[in-house]
């Protein structure tokens, strides 16, 4: 017998305001068709005035507490995957905590940009098997829309803000790969790359939080090679291969970037969970909301085997083998 990290909730949050392709057309030299052809975006959201990342989070862990049947109460931690967070302190894990009215256990951040919710997730299950917590909230949420700069027609028309979480439960398993929960995770991180995409701000240096910068085709590059390899290392790991797979839920950046990657898979794209048209680029928050769109359209099922694989800034890149 082994304990495993089962998902009993999921949920998400979108910011109401909804940006077409074609609000950037009065920004910068772009069309509705060069972004579509060139991303698959159709649209994004973006926060308003005043709604922090907290505030999505909170909303997204509300939805998925109701999903799972479960109160704030019953949760040990809650760890938030972020690289926009409210302040530079605290953290926005225990902003999620105070606005959801959890009084006991633990929260805090993960900073691994795309990635987080990948490192986010090891950490949850990492804490599930050792025995500090028996429930943990994992969420990723973001406001991207805060750092981008406006008059960079490669960046600004790429990302959106929204968030995702689900609630992670400690489970008897047999230890076999038919077992329901988190079955193998695989993480990466190279620091040598941090000019392929970074923010040009920070405490530290400029004071200021920056905007962010990227060098799409390198990005590209790495992150087609560095996906299919961790997701390989994933099933191994499990003890399982591509043809199990019912689902590949992956990093929602690029529509090309999601197809080359489960074409080196070997997974028909039948078979990938895919919202990038309708979220653009969320960061940590793409894994999760694409958890629970998979789901509310009847996709994802109890039982499913499911990888989930992202790639961000510094490069860190990683991916998680688990069964609904």
């Amino acid at each position: 017998m082994t304990i495993r990290a089962v998902v009993r909730g999921v949920g998400h949050y979108l910011p109401e305001r909804v940006v077409p392709n074609s609000e950037f057309e009065a920004r910068v030299d772009t069309t509705d068709e060069w972004i579509r052809a060139r991303t698959g975006i159709e649209q994004r959201h973006f926060a308003a005035d005043g709604e922090t990342t907290s505030d999505l989070g909170a909303k997204a862990a509300t939805a998925a507490l109701s999903d799972a049947g479960m109160s704030a109460d019953d949760l040990d931690a809650i760890i938030v995957a972020t690289s926009t967070p409210d302040l530079t302190f605290p953290s926005a894990a225990t902003m999620v905590q105070a606005k959801i009215g959890m009084k006991k256990g633990f929260a805090f951040d993960v900073q691994a940009v795309c990635a987080g919710f990948v490192f986010a997730l090891a950490n949850a299950n990492a804490l599930i098997l050792s025995g500090q917590a028996r429930r943990i909230l994992v969420i990723g949420a973001e406001t991207f829309s805060r750092i981008l700069d406006f008059t960079d027609r490669s960046t600004c028309v790429l990302f959106g803000d929204g968030a995702g979480a689900v609630v992670l439960e400690a489970a008897t398993g047999t230890g076999r790969p038919d077992d329901r929960g988190i079955l193998a995770t695989d993480l990466h991180s190279d620091g040598s790359h941090r000019e392929l995409l970074y923010v040009d701000g920070g405490v530290s240096t400029t004071g200021t939080a920056g905007h962010l910068r990227m060098q799409g085709n390198q990005v590209f590059r790495h992150a087609v090679e560095k996906l299919a390899e961790t997701a390989h290392a994933a099933l191994d790991k499990a003890g399982l291969t591509s043809g199990d797979v019912d689902w590949i839920v992956p990093h929602q950046a690029n529509l090309r970037i999601i197809s080359a990657t489960a074409n080196r898979m070997q997974v028909p794209m039948e078979r990938v969970v895919v919202t990038v048209q309708d979220h653009g680029n969320t960061s940590a928050a793409s894994i999760p909301l694409a958890l629970s769109v998979g789901k509310e359209r009847g996709q994802i099922k109890q039982g499913d085997l499911l990888v989930t694989e992202a790639i961000g800034g510094g490069l860190s890149w990683g991916s998680v083998v688990l069964r609904w």
